[in-house]
């Protein structure tokens, strides 16, 4: 069971913090040994790959081996039934769909003084994937974080697939495949990283690392950082769903369960205004549990992590949804609009009662990598954004840095910067003292 917190009670803001906003990660504390890996990659390149893949994926790989053939990626998708391959193919083009509106503008004014400014966009040359090798196959991540690098341009896109024991899902390579993956290669873990952001002989270096992992694979990713950009650096999966009494307690077990199945520190909250409710969810929660496959992780997530938040008007839980700034947040009540307009943190929001955020991890067409741990607070699930940079351009006449010179020039002045007042004041034959 769950624990059941009252908005009323005079102690609920101590025990939600304790409960809902306490840190879910595993502290080990891994970044020396991650170091230690990075170093080593760096120094002997592929074949320090091929030692920790032997070593931590019992698989035996050579220079000629790490990469995966265009023959063996064929060989998979052929592998794959008719339904799943058009599964496949019908999110890819609605991830192509909603992220190329995401894209964004160029730009080129001229302002009064007759100076031109503005910027342009432009991808990054290259980017790593990373894919967890964990307990289920992630093929969905595969689209969801390949294709926005694609619609945004980017011309090399590279993914690292774990292949414990020498064995691959079909169904990853096929991703691949549809998403437009130029490279996969067979490695993982901080190994993986290291040779995305170091380069080796077989790997050529990326310019961003984007995807999920486990805590080496989140240390690696900090540690390269500055060598090479990355997306995030994500916490266990979490989901919010407010919800009101009308809703069918089933569908609403359900969804909460739906994060709950992902690992032991995800996290699934429920706020409600109705403690009968509340308590039919409960049940029906219970009642999921017994047939699941994955109910033990789920079960342990829900015990551990889950809550039951009970307000007394839905329009309360606005406040509570912010200090959460959940990654996932479900509006499944009467009139969602005014709710979902007054809360400002959420990573994605997902509205009304026949919108699941299951669909959103799948087929809806946002990207289903979102920011995790309440840094929705200040950041965005991933897009063709991380994907590009955008460059100031500025062009001025004479008559336009005639106009703005001398305040620039007073300014470096002021700054004690001589060279950068001298720069403008000699195409203004502006003396020192002038």
């Amino acid at each position: 069971m769950s624990i059941v917190l009252n908005a009323r009670d005079a102690d609920f803001d101590a025990k939600f913090d304790r409960r809902i906003l306490a840190s879910r990660e595993e502290r080990a504390d891994v970044d020396g040994a991650v170091a230690a890996i990075l170093a080593d990659v760096k120094t002997r390149g592929d074949q320090a790959v091929i030692d920790y893949t032997a070593k931590w994926d019992r698989t035996t790989l050579t220079p000629q081996t790490m990469r995966v053939p265009v023959s063996e990626i064929d060989a998979a998708e052929s592998a794959c039934s008719p339904e799943m391959l058009t599964a496949l193919k019908t999110a890819a083009s609605r991830i192509a769909e909603y992220h190329r509106r995401q894209m964004p503008a160029d730009e080129l004014y001229t302002d009064k003084t007759g100076i031109r400014l503005g910027w342009r966009w432009t991808p990054v040359m290259s980017a790593g994937l990373y894919v967890p090798g964990g307990t289920a196959a992630l093929f969905s991540s595969v689209l969801m974080n390949a294709v926005p690098a694609k619609v945004a341009g980017v011309d090399r896109l590279v993914v690292t697939l774990p292949t414990p024991d020498g064995k691959t899902n079909p169904l990853m390579l096929a991703a691949c495949k549809i998403a437009g993956v130029d490279e996969v290669y067979r490695i993982g873990g901080a190994q993986a990283v290291a040779a995305l952001a170091f380069g080796t002989a077989t790997i050529a270096p990326v310019d961003k690392i984007v995807g999920p992992g486990n805590a080496y694979v989140a240390s690696a990713k900090k540690q390269v950082f500055g060598t090479v950009g990355i997306d995030m650096v994500a916490g266990p999966s979490e989901v919010t769903v407010v919800a009101d009494a009308e809703n069918d307690p089933d569908w609403i077990a359900a969804d909460l369960l739906a994060q709950a199945e992902h690992d032991s520190s995800s996290q699934s909250i429920l706020i409600t205004n109705d403690a009968a409710f509340a308590k039919r969810v409960e049940s029906a929660v219970a009642a999921h549990l017994k047939t699941l496959p994955r109910a033990e992780t789920a079960s342990a997530s829900w015990q551990r992590h889950g809550a039951i938040v009970i307000v007394s008007e839905i329009g309360e839980a606005a406040r509570l949804v912010d200090r959460i700034a959940p990654e996932h947040l479900e509006l499944a009540v009467k009139n969602p609009e005014p709710l979902m307009k007054a809360i400002r943190h959420a990573g994605a929001i997902f509205i009304g009662r026949f919108t699941p955020e299951a669909v959103g991890d799948y087929i809806a067409g946002p990207s289903h990598v979102l920011p995790t741990s309440g840094t929705a607070r200040f950041s965005s699930g991933l897009g063709v954004f991380d994907f590009l940079k955008r460059t100031s351009i500025i062009d001025c006449s004479s008559d336009g840095l005639r106009a703005i010179g001398p305040a620039g020039v007073a300014m470096a002045r002021a700054e004690e910067l001589d060279a950068h007042a001298r720069s403008i004041a000699v195409r203004l034959n502006i003396g020192r003292d002038g």
